[in-house]
């Protein structure tokens, strides 16, 4: 299966989410958040959907995938789901520092677009920490616009969300 995803998508290692992952996204995320000060992973209050990724969104109709690199563990995901009629929700973008620079986090966001587009969504949302500042210039270059207003989680990091949106 894998094979068959990357070839379609152009993202080698590219797979759905199995709930075995569990572990290693715990380890992306920790070593995406330990760039941020005060940013920590905690998986029993703030990330329920991650203990059992590979059925966490297919419950909710939407997508998670995982890109494995070369010694078969995960370097990067991202996840989608549908929250409301016409509208997908982007969840869960991570890749490695160490696999960044090398357009990974653009072809999952566009994997996410064409697949909400699929399954006929006509706009686009996520939120993203105040601090994620790399992402949030990327997600600008694919045509995303930040919107007016944040939320504060009020998660053990402290965390403060903008939004942003596209249109499909």
């Amino acid at each position: 299966m894998t094979d068959v995803l990357s070839r379609a998508d152009g993202i080698a290692g590219l797979r759905p989410a199995a709930d075995a992952d569990a572990q290693d996204l715990f380890g992306l995320l920790s070593l995406c958040f330990a760039e941020y000060p005060g940013c920590f992973v905690d998986p029993h209050d703030d990330l329920p959907d991650l203990r059992a990724p590979g059925s966490s969104f297919d419950r909710k109709g939407g997508a998670f995938w995982v890109v494995d690199d070369e010694r078969g563990r995960v370097c990067a995901c991202v996840a989608v789901d549908f929250p409301e009629e016409g509208a997908a929700e982007l969840h869960r973008l991570y890749v490695r520092p160490d696999q960044r620079g090398r357009g990974l986090g653009a072809s999952l966001v566009r994997k996410v677009e064409s697949f909400a587009r699929e399954k006929g969504a006509i706009r686009i949302f996520f939120w993203s920490d105040t601090r994620f500042t790399n992402a949030h210039r990327l997600y600008q270059r694919l045509g995303y616009v930040k919107v007016d207003g944040q939320r504060d989680l009020g998660d053990i990091s402290g965390s403060v969300e903008y939004r942003f949106e596209k249109d499909l």
